[in-house]
């Protein structure tokens, strides 16, 4: 549910209920509210958001006074804008989940498209899928690509299966 901010800015509004929601769905309620619980602990100021002060309150609360200003500022920086409490279950939903970037995805997907026609036939990819490193089972690799853009020659758009896997299925707007 995207909170009254985010439906009364203009511009980003629509991307900004799409992303809430997305990751909201990825938690039960149970571990949604556990991470309410974390992030209020850490929200030392209660300004709604995580800062670098916010950091080193925790930090000492725990003990450790010494940490230093530039390893506070590489947490801060695995965020892609301030960290209010969806852009923290954000970056948990990523670290849980082990999910790359989509520019890795993408660019994983190239590597086996030489001619770069923007597309990988689906067995090929389930071949691969099912044969390599972390081995995916056939029904894994059939959901991965329930959501995928499949031609009638049988043949995935990659660039579209990467921004599903790490965005979240696109809903239709009304």
């Amino acid at each position: 549910m995207a909170s009254r901010k985010t439906k009364k800015k203009e511009g980003g509004a629509l991307r900004a209920q799409r992303a809430s929601s997305n990751v909201f769905s990825n938690f039960e309620q149970t571990q949604i509210q556990e991470f309410k619980e974390a992030f209020t602990l850490m929200d030392q100021n209660r300004d709604g958001f995580i800062d670098k002060e916010d950091l080193k309150d925790v930090y000492a609360s725990l003990g450790k006074t010494n940490v230093k200003d530039d390893e506070l500022d590489a947490m801060l920086r695995e965020a892609s804008g301030p960290i209010n409490f969806t852009m923290f279950l954000n970056l948990f939903g990523e670290k849980l989940t082990g999910t790359d970037t989509e520019e890795t995805i993408l660019n994983a997907f190239k590597m086996l498209d030489p001619d770069g026609k923007g597309s990988i036939h689906k067995e090929y990819i389930k071949r691969l899928l099912m044969s390599q490193a972390d081995k995916m089972t056939a029904t894994e690799v059939d959901q991965m690509l329930e959501f995928a853009s499949i031609d009638a020659a049988g043949n995935v758009d990659y660039k579209a299966l990467s921004y599903v896997l790490t965005h979240g299925e696109e809903k239709e707007e009304a």
